[in-house]
């Protein structure tokens, strides 16, 4: 049975226990049967119902796309996993049977053809669903999962332009100057090594996945941060950064080097369409947001009360000019030299793009550093960034 008759045959079945329920209600309505009748094959026909959804919505086999699998795969993913721990401490990748066929059907899902060793999906999404609290611009922009191929076509659609007047009397719609590009995003390689003592990873019978977890994640995270917010593009086999000119994001200059201003914000602020102004955040470095902390209302004879209010509420962000604040410190700082860029605002889930290609594998280096006796382990990341929407943001340069 193919995968299309298998979904509709689900279906079918799906179709059915619905029908039967809503026969055996319709015989309790009418008398035919008690309620406690049918409230006892009600309880026994929901699981299947529901578990055919879950089926339909997810067919068997299939990834999600922050990692996990479904039923089906549940055993063998098991069975990987414990082979892929063991080969970090032996460096032998034994698999038996339903392991095997997991990781084949896996390897095929994320298009790895590269040799390395495919990273479980439990430690994978471990390290996903950490990269939102080490990564700021990653918890505000747009992200994608890709399951196969090294790059996406970027929209091509240009922007509208409307115009009024009925089309059968005579009226044109307005057409836009813009023309539409051939335009790809490049997934990139994020490479990461971290070395460990070979007698300490054969011997210790700690837990290695929370400490791979931890590791791996904030590294990844502080390198994605630098590279969303610096990247300079495909040429240089780095995501496309905010600050990159070829972004396209238009910039507003402060009124003098060294110092800020929360005039200077709120220039910033309107400098923004206003479409895209009400869901704005501020970025910037933290040396940055301590000078506007440090900003107080003057009045005639002395300071008055500090401008900046910070939060009161643990996981709240603090505000400026109605809108929240994220830190990210791969901005520059006021100070750091003429025409850097200090701040940046804006609609950032609308601006922005990340792209997170399925399968993380790493590699055993158990010869290079065999003298020293040391282990190494390569985890390589396929990502990309790009600014999609430039008009969303505006960015704010130090006064030259």
């Amino acid at each position: 049975m193919t995968e299309l008759e298998e979904a509709k045959a689900k279906i079918d079945e799906l179709n059915r226990n619905v029908v039967t329920l809503r026969d055996k209600y319709d015989l309790m309505e009418k008398g035919v049967i008690t309620a406690d009748a049918f409230k006892r094959f009600q309880d026994q026909i929901n699981p299947q119902i529901q578990a055919l959804n879950i089926a339909i919505q997810r067919p068997a086999g299939v990834v999600s796309p922050g990692g996990g699998t479904t039923d089906k795969n549940s055993e063998g993913a098991a069975e990987y996993k414990k082979a892929f721990f063991n080969c970090l401490r032996n460096g032998r990748l034994n698999l038996n049977e339903k392991a095997a066929a997991y990781v084949t059907e896996r390897k095929a899902l994320v298009g790895d053809a590269t040799g390395d060793i495919l990273i479980p999906e439990a430690l994978e999404s471990e390290i996903y669903r950490s990269l939102p609290k080490l990564n700021v611009l990653r918890g505000l922009a747009t992200v994608r999962n890709m399951a196969v191929g090294d790059r996406i076509r970027r929209r091509s659609l240009t922007e509208v332009q409307v115009g009024w007047g009925k089309l059968e009397i005579g009226g044109t719609p307005p057409e836009t100057t813009q023309v539409p590009g051939e335009l790809w995003d490049y997934v990139e390689d994020l490479n990461g090594l971290a070395k460990i003592g070979e007698d300490e990873l054969m011997d210790s019978d700690q837990n290695l996945e929370p400490v791979i977890a931890d590791s791996f994640s904030r590294a990844i995270a502080e390198a994605e941060e630098t590279a969303f917010m610096n990247g300079t593009g495909h040429t240089f086999q780095q995501p496309q950064g905010f600050t990159l000119t070829a972004s396209g994001i238009t910039r507003v200059t402060n009124t003098a080097a060294g110092a800020v201003t929360i005039e200077d914000f709120l220039a910033l602020k309107y400098a923004v369409p206003a479409q895209y102004r009400q869901n704005g955040t501020f970025v910037m470095n933290s040396g940055t947001e301590l000078l506007l902390a440090l900003l107080r209302a003057t009045y005639t004879g002395g300071s008055g009360a500090f401008l900046w209010q910070p939060t009161v509420a643990a996981g709240t962000p603090n505000m400026l000019c109605g809108h929240p604040t994220a830190i990210c410190d791969a901005m520059a700082e006021v100070g750091d030299g003429a025409l850097q860029d200090i701040a940046l605002f804006g609609d950032i889930r609308a601006a922005y793009r990340i792209l997170d290609r399925k399968g993380m594998t790493l590699k055993r280096m158990s010869e290079v550093y065999a003298t020293a006796g040391l282990i190494g382990l390569l985890v390589k990341k396929r990502v990309t960034g790009s600014v999609v929407r430039p008009d969303a943001v505006r960015i704010m340069q130090e006064h030259s």
